[in-house]
C-alpha cells in the first residue's frame, strides 16, 4: 500500500514538472495535481489496455507510435475531469504524456514494491560485474 502511495506521489510531481516545462498545460495547484495523478492512474488500470487492444493493428502499423496519442487520450481525459487541471489542445497532450511518462518511469523505477528506495550494488569480480 506504500508503494502505491509513492508512486501516486511521483505521478503527481511528473504532472506538476510536465505543467511547469509546457506552456499549453496549467495545474492550478498541488491539490488539482494530486487528484489528476488519482484520475489518470485509474484511467491507465481500467481504459488503457482496452484502448490499446482495440487500437493492436493502428498500433503495429505504426510501429507503437500510437501509443503516444493513446497516453495523450488519457491525459486529455483527466484534464476534463478534474477543474484545475487544463490542457490546451492535442499536442500539448502528445507533449505532456511523454514528459509525465518519462519522469514517472525514472522516478519509479527506483522505488520497489514497499515504496523504499531500491539501490543494486555492483561488484566486479574476475572481470565481471555481479
Amino acid at each position: 500500500m506504500k508503494g502505491l502511495l509513492v508512486r501516486w506521489l511521483v505521478l503527481t510531481v511528473a504532472i506538476m514538472a510536465a505543467a511547469y516545462l509546457l506552456p499549453g498545460i496549467k495545474v492550478t495547484g498541488v491539490l488539482s495535481a494530486f487528484f489528476a495523478a488519482a484520475i489518470l492512474g485509474i484511467l491507465n488500470a481500467l481504459l488503457r489496455p482496452l484502448l490499446l487492444l482495440l487500437t493492436l493493428p493502428l498500433n503495429i502499423l505504426t510501429l507503437g507510435l500510437f501509443t503516444f496519442v493513446i497516453n495523450a487520450l488519457m491525459l486529455m481525459m483527466a484534464s476534463g475531469v478534474i477543474t484545475g487541471f487544463q490542457i490546451a489542445g492535442f499536442w500539448s497532450a502528445v507533449f505532456g504524456s511523454l514528459i509525465v511518462g518519462v519522469i514517472s518511469w525514472l522516478l519509479t523505477s527506483m522505488i520497489n514494491d514497499q515504496g523504499k528506495m531500491e539501490v543494486i550494488t555492483l561488484h566486479q569480480k574476475r572481470g565481471r560485474w555481479e
